[in-house]
């Protein structure tokens, strides 16, 4: 054998050493891959080779699993009531309340009437949303309408009954005078209060007397705002009564109808001088009675006064 062909065997002897020495290195020095790595890079190839709707179907399945493992490590609120607390709705606290709706003065014109008078309406309750006290007073002097003195004073149960309206019930004493002499009667009322539809407030009442004599009074009122401040009330009146009763100047049928405006500008929301005009007309019987005793069933009356509620 020649050098040549002895130096080709050694090349080739060791070219083969290092081919089958190459794969068992590369195999020891590869670090040992777990299942979830191989289930990893699968996945990864399976999405990298999906495409289209296969792959739209993966997100939206990616997506799901997201949203449910959120959905069990999410903690719930605590909806249970603190000791201590007060309650969201406070309806039941008692609170006090009272309203000087008219308080005016009605200086003498060239009528019928005798001297400047005076009228007031106040009401007020205490009490809380659902259950109040309600107290009322009315009255006038009046040489130009029925008696010269003509004052009731109300002392009622309220019970709300529906949104907006309270049921009334309770007992009224009303007090006249005339020349000197005074009269006073006692009545059980029965009635409604409350806002009905456009914001007009109502306030609807039956009296029955000790005598068993019955009558009633209706009454709205309305308020227009011509700015936030200046604001113009209407105010309508009429009372009814079933039998005559002459020691109170009052008919039977129809009585009386009364028809207001007043003016008013808050200086506060809780202080409002107002002036304006009342139209006061008797009927029937009554405008009979009140001639009788020397007074004008129909009159107009210029009113200056204040509104205050607190």
């Amino acid at each position: 054998m020649s050098v040549r062909a002895l130096q080709r065997q050694v090349v080739l002897i060791g070219l083969l050493s290092v081919a089958i020495h190459a794969p068992l290195v590369s195999a020891e020095s590869q670090p040992t891959r777990s299942p979830m790595d191989n289930a990893h890079h699968s996945g990864a190839f399976t999405e990298l080779s999906a495409s289209g709707p296969q792959r739209q179907a993966m997100d939206t399945e990616a997506e799901s699993d997201t949203l449910s493992s959120s959905r069990e490590t999410r903690t719930l609120p605590n909806l249970s009531p603190e000791e201590g607390w007060p309650s969201p709705v406070n309806d039941r606290e008692n609170r006090l309340f009272t309203l000087i709706d008219v308080l005016e003065y009605r200086p003498k014109t060239s009528g019928g009437e005798r001297t400047s008078d005076y009228r007031w309406d106040i009401e007020g309750w205490y009490g809380g949303d659902y259950n109040r006290l309600w107290f009322k007073s009315e009255g006038q002097q009046d040489t130009a309408f029925k008696a010269d003195y003509d004052v009731d004073f109300q002392l009622l149960y309220g019970r709300f009954i529906r949104k907006y309206y309270d049921f009334q019930i309770g007992p009224r004493v009303e007090t006249q005078t005339f020349r000197g002499s005074n009269v006073t009667r006692g009545l059980g009322v029965i009635g409604i209060q409350g806002l009905v539809p456009y914001n007009y407030e109502l306030e609807a009442a039956l009296f029955i007397d000790q005598n068993g004599k019955v009558s009633g009074r209706l009454s709205f009122t309305k308020d227009f705002l011509l700015t936030q401040r200046l604001i113009l009330q209407g105010r309508f009146e009429t009372n009814v009564a079933v039998q005559r009763v002459e020691q109170f100047t009052t008919g039977s049928g129809l009585n009386n109808l009364e028809f207001g405006v007043r003016l008013r500008y808050e200086i506060r929301r809780e202080f409002a001088p107002y002036v304006g005009f009342s139209l006061d007309r008797s009927f029937g019987e009554t405008a009979t009675l009140v001639r009788q005793e020397g007074g004008n069933p129909s009159q107009i009356r210029f009113v200056a006064g204040v509104r205050m509620w607190f």
